[in-house]
């Protein structure tokens, strides 16, 4: 090949790798609208794969875009949420492992984390990121909303405050149903947990249900556990982690510590390590938070903490860590060793013991 040929079939390939990452937002968007349009739900009500003609049939709307359909189905064909076959008069769609997770009555339905993610508040602080390099702020939602912190914002917007709630409630579904089925054994033999930062309590009512010893808290700010309900060995405090912890043998801090910095993350786990010791048993502390670097992930899983990593730095200024910054964390906060338990998808359990 010619040095010239060479040279411009370089810049072609170029070319193609920017476009391609200044519209990677087209897969989001184009998911988002498949999604309010109910297109998985109709594919799966359907009962077998769907004739684009029914689908658009199907569809709430206007005349004027059935002729459009097929164009967004293409790229989420091409992104693998719907399997494409052919009979003799037209193209059928099925749906896939990740669409399925897009039904909105799947046990596992990811369909709130999308909506929150992908809605105004918490995407247009990417706009700030430059910005944001350039400014003493704490981070780009911060920039955005004018000097208001995201958990401030949640705590004075119930209608976004419910829809985060719900999608942080749709991931531990599934977070708990994953880690009683392959680390079941990290609760086995514990008289006491307190879930710090457990939301409305989905993982918690999970422990709680399979060991019924276990007398069950789950510790948030006011706003979130306001008017929940417990039951018999589970029970809502409200308070404030940086301040103290009930006291008890296990603390749990599922998706907890990636939302603050090593310096906050400190106090937390200074924290965890009184009202541990206050209790006078031997305890731990079990995390759930991904592991940046292990070698057994694959690329997605990779990808996914990447992502998520941006994502804590832009909402609140977070971050993803791998072992190394994990461990200066706990044995500054004055615990003695740890065990790391892999494979929660990109994320890892991780038992800290004083």
């Amino acid at each position: 090949m010619a040095q010239s040929e060479e040279h411009a079939t370089k810049l072609l390939q170029a070319q193609t790798q920017v476009f391609n990452q200044i519209f990677s937002f087209i897969n989001s968007m184009s998911l988002k609208c498949a999604i309010e349009l109910s297109i998985p739900d109709i594919i799966h009500n359907y009962g077998q794969p769907i004739p684009l003609s029914q689908l658009i049939s199907s569809l709430p709307i206007h005349p004027s875009k059935s002729g459009d359909i097929d164009r967004l189905m293409r790229v989420l064909t091409h992104s693998n949420f719907f399997i494409v076959t052919k009979n003799e008069l037209e193209v059928m769609y099925e749906l896939t492992d990740a669409s399925r997770l897009l039904l909105k009555d799947h046990p596992f339905s990811m369909t709130s984390m999308l909506h929150v993610i992908l809605g105004p508040i918490m995407s247009k602080p990417w706009h700030q990121l430059s910005n944001w390099y350039k400014n003493e702020d704490p981070s780009p939602f911060y920039t955005e909303n004018n000097g208001i912190e995201f958990w401030d914002y949640a705590g004075h917007d119930p209608e976004f405050n419910h829809l985060f709630n719900e999608a942080m409630a749709c991931e531990t579904r599934m977070a708990s149903t994953v880690v009683m089925g392959k680390c079941k054994g990290v609760f086995q033999g514990l008289e006491s947990l307190v879930d710090v930062g457990g939301g409305i309590g989905t993982m918690s009512k999970a422990i709680a249900k399979s060991f019924p010893n276990i007398e069950c808290i789950v510790f948030d700010l006011p706003h979130v556990v306001d008017g929940l309900q417990g039951s018999e060995n589970f029970k809502y405090v409200a308070g404030d982690m940086f301040e103290s912890i009930p006291p008890t043998q296990s603390i749990l801090l599922k998706g907890v510590l990636h939302d603050w910095n090593d310096e906050e993350c400190l106090k937390i786990l200074k924290k965890c390590k009184e009202a541990i010791k206050s209790k006078g048993k031997e305890g731990k502390v079990i995390i759930i938070d991904a592991v940046m670097g292990n070698e057994k992930a694959d690329n997605e899983s990779f990808e996914a903490q990447l992502f998520y990593d941006l994502e804590m730095m832009v909402l609140v200024n977070g971050k993803e860590r791998n072992e190394k910054e994990w461990s200066k964390l706990f044995f500054s906060a004055g615990f003695n060793n740890y065990k790391i338990t892999h494979g929660l998808g990109f994320k890892s359990l991780i038992e800290v013991f004083p």
